[in-house]
């Protein structure tokens, strides 16, 4: 089954697409898939076959998000946890995803035509080294491409990636790029393995469960949650349209909830600056306090340098995460 769906919606789907597109729209979409194997026990069909239909109904609802003009999603494809599931699923997983990162390798003219990005987030030294492999070639080859973001988390927790990032600014604190006074929320933001991407406007999980399952905590403190009662392998259209009606009724204030937060953020980023400038002052200034035009002079200064040190250290991480995908095409 191909990654990239052809073909047009219905006209009822269009009609109705069309109406939710005259409302505020999700630009960002998560989902967790979840119900693969109760839809497998439900159908008296294999664990594997469930996980293949799960994969198929992947396909069909980017197929879904393109002509609603959603540009991202980020798909929790096999979690950390996972790993504790018998060898046998494991292994059949493992397999299933080798098959479909050769097959996407086998559509690049057609991912190419779409523009779309793939990025797989999460520890993918867990993987076996052949799919870490076709992993790096897919990652690597669709690159440039920027009309529209496939993210699948693959071996990923959101409390393993938040640790990780917080080793990562460790790492730059050691080799001297950045000061341990550089470290805030919005650095730990930006060292997350979701960087390159905004925040997920909706957040989507299917199978009556209601709980995020450790999957981008960090990332939907203000995004809308639905949690539908359908498997995933019986999505519909029609669920994510409930959805994202729910996003647009939850819109105003999920914006509020967000810009407020930027503004409470660069506050405290504004005095954690101040606090540093006036240590500084102090233990350079003899004694004397600095006036207020020599505070302001100072302030702005070491805004200066600390945004070149962590602009420096950013730069140091996005080399080095994309050196391990060229060793491994390599």
């Amino acid at each position: 089954m191909s990654w990239i769906r052809e073909g047009e919606l219905n006209l009822l789907e269009k009609i109705s697409g069309n109406i939710l597109k005259a409302g505020p729209m999700p630009k960002h979409v998560a989902f967790i898939m979840d119900g693969n194997r109760r839809f497998a026990r439900k159908n008296n069909m294999e664990r594997q076959e469930g996980h293949m239909q799960g994969f198929n109904k992947l396909a069909e609802t980017l197929r879904w998000c393109k002509h609603l003009n959603i540009q991202e999603v980020t798909v929790y494809a096999f979690s950390i946890e996972n790993f504790k599931r018998t060898k046998d699923e494991v292994d059949g997983l493992m397999e299933l995803a080798k098959q479909k990162f050769e097959r996407l390798l086998e559509e690049r003219d057609n991912l190419e035509k779409h523009g779309v990005c793939i990025r797989v987030l999460g520890d993918l030294n867990m993987l076996p080294l052949d799919l870490q492999q076709l992993i790096a070639k897919a990652v690597l080859t669709t690159k440039a491409h920027n009309k529209c973001f496939l993210n699948v988390c693959f071996a990923y927790t959101s409390r393993y990636e938040i640790t990780n990032a917080v080793r990562e600014m460790a790492w730059g604190v050691e080799q001297g790029l950045i000061k341990a006074s550089d470290v805030s929320e919005a650095l730990l933001s930006e060292c997350l393995y979701s960087n390159n991407s905004p925040n997920p406007d909706l957040l989507i999980r299917t199978s009556g469960e209601v709980r995020l399952s450790d999957f981008l905590l960090w990332q939907t403190s203000h995004s809308c949650l639905v949690f539908q009662s359908v498997l995933w392998p019986e999505y519909s259209f029609w669920n994510l349209c409930e959805a994202i009606l729910q996003y647009q009724l939850n819109h105003k204030s999920i914006q509020k909830a967000r810009d407020l937060h930027r503004e409470h953020q660069a506050l405290q980023q504004l005095e954690a600056d101040r606090v540093c400038v006036a240590e500084h002052l102090q233990h350079h200034g003899n004694g004397k306090p600095a006036d207020a035009q020599r505070r302001q002079e100072a302030l702005q200064h070491y805004t200066t340098c600390r945004e070149e040190r962590i602009q420096d250290f950013l730069e140091a991480l996005k080399h080095k995460r994309d050196s391990y995908f060229n060793v491994l095409w390599s």
